[in-house]
């Protein structure tokens, strides 16, 4: 038996839907293991955190993208008399942009985050998730139930996220471990400025708060559900999308990738 305390280990909690995921812990009484690149904005988090009278959250300042960076979260996690109890992938960004036009090193480091970083972390600390009866909460996005013309790398990138966590909720029910995949549609965020989006989804039906997409993901986690889509326009369309011919679905996304990309110089 461990002795080590369970926590939850959040990626990409520096902002968005992963800090909005961090306060929804948080406020049902978990402690939290705050992991992202950019270390003032995790402690300002968990000084916000701990001012509500929660357990302050530990910080742990990683860039994902490189290869050994699980190892040096579960090192350090260790060296803290800590394991996950709950992993929760939020770390991640996309690309606007054709392909062969982007950076070819940025898109690959983007499927080391997306791809890469989330599929270890989800399988890294499965002993310790069945020990606490836990879990892994991966967040993915609608745009994983279509090709994305315009973000090729990053709407594949999200197809394997749901394909992947779909099909690991089924080999760990056994074990007592939940996975669950939380697949937003727009949420305003810093992502479109990351992904050089210039005319982001005005507010809408599709357009759910940070806030809002994280009690659900947190919740379906909770209940042990397989897949998550927060707002009913973006479930509609999770599903339409399968029925659509594919010509035509990918003229229409075509159409609105290329109405969003600044104009050129």
């Amino acid at each position: 038996m461990s002795r080590r305390r369970p926590v939850v280990v959040i990626t990409g909690a520096s902002a968005g839907i992963g800090a909005a995921l961090a306060r929804v812990f948080a406020r049902h009484g978990h402690e939290l293991v705050l992991v992202a690149r950019r270390k003032a904005r995790l402690q300002a988090l968990a000084a916000e955190i701990a001012a509500t009278g929660a357990h302050k959250p530990l910080v742990i300042a990683a860039d994902l993208e490189r290869p050994d960076a699980v190892r040096k979260i579960g090192r350090m996690l260790a060296a803290r008399g800590v394991e996950p109890q709950y992993v929760v992938n939020n770390a991640g960004f996309g690309l606007l942009g054709p392909a062969e036009l982007r950076d070819r090193d940025e898109q690959l480091a983007m499927i080391d985050l997306n791809i890469r970083a989330l599929t270890e972390l989800s399988l890294a600390f499965v002993a310790s998730l069945a020990r606490h009866r836990g879990g892994v909460l991966n967040v993915g996005s609608v745009a994983g139930f279509m090709p994305g013309p315009g973000m090729a790398v990053y709407y594949a990138s999200k197809a394997y996220v749901l394909s992947f966590t779909t099909a690991l909720h089924r080999e760990l029910k056994a074990r007592g471990v939940r996975v669950t995949a939380l697949c937003p549609g727009p949420v305003p965020t810093e992502f479109a400025k990351r992904a050089g989006i210039a005319k982001p989804f005005s507010q809408g039906l599709l357009m759910q708060p940070a806030e809002r997409v994280a009690e659900a993901g947190y919740r379906g986690l909770m209940a042990g559900r397989r897949l998550v889509v927060p707002g009913a326009m973006n479930k509609l369309i999770s599903v339409l999308v399968g029925f659509m011919p594919r010509g035509l679905l990918l003229a229409v996304l075509d159409g609105l990738q290329s109405r969003r990309r600044p104009p050129r110089q």
